[in-house]
């Protein structure tokens, strides 16, 4: 049991709290090895070169991280007050989510089973 007043333990709780600003995309349709050959290329990166990596990355998570990327700049602008020139991305990563499985009917009546994955990608910036 932790000591102390149920408020004192949620303020100690909310202290320990990451207050970097980030962004998380949870069940995108594309899988977590696809994701990451995006998220390497951008890793370390501040913000204006990682947006000028995905525009013109041909892969298809590059879409969607563009957008998550943008969501948190806006997050460090608004609710974070940071400079968006000071920005870079401090963390990125895709983890593995659920899959769906789907049947595909093969020769002799026999039938493949397909895995759809999907990942949650989380991006956390920082100003340097």
């Amino acid at each position: 049991m932790a000591k102390g007043h149920r408020s004192q333990i949620k303020r100690e709780r909310n202290a320990q709290k990451d207050t970097r600003p980030s962004a998380k995309l949870s069940y995108a349709r594309v899988s977590v090895q696809k994701a990451c050959f995006v998220l390497d290329a951008i890793r370390g990166k501040d913000v204006k070169t990682a947006l000028a990596i995905l525009a013109y990355n041909p892969r298809y998570a590059s879409s969607i991280i563009e957008k998550l990327l943008k969501s948190a700049i806006a997050n460090a602008e608004n609710n974070n007050g940071m400079n968006v020139d000071n920005l870079y991305i401090e963390e990125c990563y895709a983890n593995k989510g659920p899959t769906m499985k789907r049947i595909r009917p093969r020769a002799q009546g026999r039938a493949y089973r397909i895995e759809k994955r999907m990942s949650h990608i989380t991006i956390v910036l920082n100003e340097r």
